[in-house]
């Protein structure tokens, strides 16, 4: 069975709304991997989360993420820093694919989720590149889906690159969420219509 890529993430992630900011420092006491392999590391004096696939999880857009514990979120801003690299037995189809889920239910069954694909923002071919950034909701709104039914409303192309930190901030708002990289005053990405409505709180997952 092969993995596909590995996701680093800055060992920091910043939530914030409408009352306060909160930095929270991740460690292996307060996030939960679900369907994932997790560890610590050092990279460039810096300490990172690193978390691969689970190679026996074969279905796309699948709850494969390191849940953060003791978060309800549903409004407010979600940021945080993350880099993607391509394992040595990815297949040629692998896009580095790395994101974030969020109002992710306790049994992880259901939530909201914005990820990016790197490799596809420096490709030749125009379609592919306008395939970078993602936005699906699990269960029932995979990217498939959401393609066929609603061509480009949920997708969107942005410069990036792999083996490069990239900041993803979102920002939420009842049934709308935005996606802005790297300090852009601009969003790269709009969605007004989250699949699971309004109401939808949980934790975070990387």
């Amino acid at each position: 069975m092969k993995d596909i890529c590995l996701l680093l993430l800055s060992c920091f992630a910043m939530l914030a709304n409408n009352l306060h900011a909160q930095l929270i420092s991740l460690n292996k006491n307060n996030v939960e991997p679900v369907h994932v392999y997790l560890s610590l590391e050092k990279m460039k004096g810096k300490n990172v989360l690193k978390v691969i696939k689970d190679s026996s999880v074969k279905e796309v857009d699948e709850p494969t993420f390191v849940k953060i514990r003791g978060i309800d979120f549903k409004n407010g801003t979600i940021e945080v820093k993350v880099l993607s690299r391509l394992l040595k037995n990815a297949p040629d189809f692998a896009r580095g694919f790395i994101g974030v889920a969020f109002r992710i239910n306790d049994s992880s069954t259901k939530y909201e989720s914005i990820y990016i694909r790197p490799v596809n923002a420096r490709v030749d071919d125009k379609v592919r590149r306008n395939h970078s950034i993602q936005c699906y909701a699990y269960p029932g709104y995979k990217f498939d889906r959401l393609r066929k039914e609603s061509p480009e409303r949920y997708e969107a192309y942005a410069d990036m690159e792999m083996n490069r930190w990239i900041t993803m901030r979102i920002e939420v708002k009842d049934a709308q969420a935005k996606l802005f990289l790297d300090n852009n005053k601009q969003p790269s990405l709009v969605v007004n219509d989250l699949k699971h409505g309004a109401d939808l709180s949980g934790s975070i997952g990387l």
